[in-house]
């Protein structure tokens, strides 16, 4: 009988522990103080280079002589593979008629030195006007 007060004893206190915690009962009315959930800021989706500029009509004439071109073997929009990416070009030039004029003309004889070891080989079958909107198109993406 000794055990029996201090088990019940513990087992009211259990109880008045539980109930303090939430384990009593559920009260099905709602709760006047509205609790909002704040969501954190979704972060803002950066806009490729080709949906920036893929109604530029400097893009669309360029793109298309680019893609008909072999200059996607060694180039990418935005990443370096062989060759530097069309965005590092950008970055590096201004678009001025004196840099597109520049640029088509080592397009068209090709070279080495500039942007590493890997030689540029020649494109000599290449209009210089096409090889302008080709570079044209390459010095929009900044």
């Amino acid at each position: 009988m000794k055990i029996t007060k201090p088990l019940n004893l513990g087992l009211a206190a259990l109880a008045g522990l539980a109930f303090a915690c939430g384990g009593g009962e559920k009260s099905t009315e709602t709760s006047t103080t509205a609790v909002t959930e704040t969501k954190p800021a979704e972060p803002a989706q950066e806009m490729s280079l080709e949906d920036k500029y893929k109604d530029d009509p400097i893009y669309v004439k360029g793109i298309a002589k680019v893609k008909a071109s072999d200059c996607t073997s060694c180039h990418m929009v935005e990443r370096k593979i062989v060759g530097p990416s069309y965005a590092d070009v950008a970055a590096k030039y201004e678009s001025t008629d004196e840099n597109i004029t520049m640029l088509a003309e080592k397009v068209i004889a090709g070279g080495v030195g500039t942007w590493g070891e890997v030689p540029m080989p020649p494109h000599p079958n290449l209009s210089l006007e096409d090889a302008k909107d080709m570079v044209a198109y390459v010095l929009l993406l900044k």
